[in-house]
């Protein structure tokens, strides 16, 4: 390969990991060019590209700045970078299906925030971290359960204040309807106690 096409190549791979925030890397090897093809289908229903990479030329492809910088001790033989703008969490729950449905494909781990995660353990540890949506949801909750449960103690008090104030409202209408039927049997009773001395 001459240096034009490396220097191609790597420049090619630095415009793609640019904003990368970290990365998976498979072993490809035994995995044929229709399961590749399927593989790269659902990866790509998730949101995530996979590049088969000479290893030499992806380490140079990511400079100082970047930050998937020392991604490249996961980088030994033939080698797929997994990547793409999902969460770091997406990208190994993908692979672990897709893993379910290979049982031959090698996970090699996953790369991100400085840190590495090595092999099918690596993998589905970082699986079972939340994504950015479940992180937003769950901060959310907490941020709201305060709020949540003031208002249900609210809602409880204002409950037993209203079935009081019905109480009291029933026991004056009851105490009305029976007020009138005495009133009126002495109304009734006093002319005819007045008739006999006129």
């Amino acid at each position: 390969m001459s240096k034009q096409v490396k220097a191609t190549i790597t420049n090619e791979l630095s415009a793609r990991f640019k904003d990368v925030d970290g990365v998976a890397v498979i072993n490809p090897r035994g995995i044929d060019a229709i399961k590749n093809n399927q593989i790269r289908r659902r990866l790509h229903d998730h949101g995530l590209k996979m590049v088969v990479v000479k290893n030499t030329l992806a380490k140079r492809a990511v400079g100082d700045g970047s930050k998937i910088k020392g991604f490249d001790k996961l980088l030994d033989g033939p080698s797929a970078v997994v990547f793409g703008k999902a969460s770091i969490s997406t990208i190994a729950r993908a692979l672990l299906e897709e893993k379910k449905l290979l049982e031959t494909l090698e996970l090699r781990g996953i790369f991100f925030d400085g840190e590495l995660y090595g092999g099918d353990k690596g993998v589905e540890q970082v699986s079972k971290l939340p994504t950015r949506e479940e992180a937003i949801a769950s901060l959310l909750s907490l941020i709201l359960s305060p709020g949540r449960n003031l208002g249900g103690i609210f809602k409880g008090q204002a409950g037993r204040v209203a079935a009081l104030i019905k109480a009291v409202e029933e026991k004056a209408k009851a105490a009305e309807a029976a007020a009138p039927a005495p009133a009126a049997d002495a109304a009734a009773a006093t002319p005819a106690a007045a008739a006999p001395t006129a």
